[in-house]
């Protein structure tokens, strides 16, 4: 489809942060114009549905400071340089809820936002959990909530959970529970959701 593609002519950076970078390109258009795009350059993430043996999920409160509020979310955080989606799941549910994984289950990878980030976060269930030691960072302060999956899907449904990567997993989960309720089978999630 290159009749759709742009071409990058030029590309600044205009901001580096700890956890960010800001680029400015440059574009040439399917039609021959130029145009300039804003590209928040993103190390990449994970997040990851906790699971009890019983069904229920477990959840975090966390106050967003971009957004001015809390949110409920599930676990997630961003990978390290030479971390995989995998160990950085394992991780972060170890830091955020206090939990190991028995066993981790890619669901698929989203975009958060294409049209100016790169962020390409990887999604996880994780079952057989044990308690586990974790610390989290020095600047996070979280709260597990603990639901039954129906009722974090009526959240969602009612505007109380929010957030875009939270949504998408736990509703990827419910369709995964519902599929197994109906065919007797489980849904099959291909590695990268294809």
């Amino acid at each position: 489809m290159t009749e759709l593609t742009e071409v990058l002519i030029e590309s600044d950076k205009v901001f580096e942060g700890r956890l960010i970078s800001v680029r400015k390109d440059t574009v040439r258009l399917p039609n021959g114009r130029t145009s300039t795009r804003e590209v928040v350059v993103h190390p990449g993430a994970v997040a990851v549905v906790p699971m009890l043996e019983d069904g229920r999920v477990i959840l975090v409160k966390q106050y967003r400071h971009a957004v001015g509020k809390i949110l409920m979310e599930i676990p997630a955080g961003t990978l390290y340089p030479d971390e995989t989606p995998e160990e950085c799941a394992l991780r972060e549910l170890r830091e955020e809820v206090g939990y190991a994984a028995g066993r981790l289950e890619k669901l698929t990878s989203v975009y958060l936002a294409p049209g100016y980030s790169t962020e390409l976060i990887h999604l996880f269930l994780s079952t057989d959990l044990q308690p586990a030691e974790g610390e989290t960072d020095e600047d996070e302060f979280l709260k597990p909530v603990t639901l039954t999956l129906d009722e974090a899907v009526a959240q969602i449904a009612n505007g109380e959970i929010q957030d875009a990567k939270t949504v998408a997993a736990l509703l990827l989960v419910w369709s995964k529970q519902i599929s197994r309720k109906i065919t007797g089978k489980p849904s099959d999630f291909q590695e990268g959701g294809k």
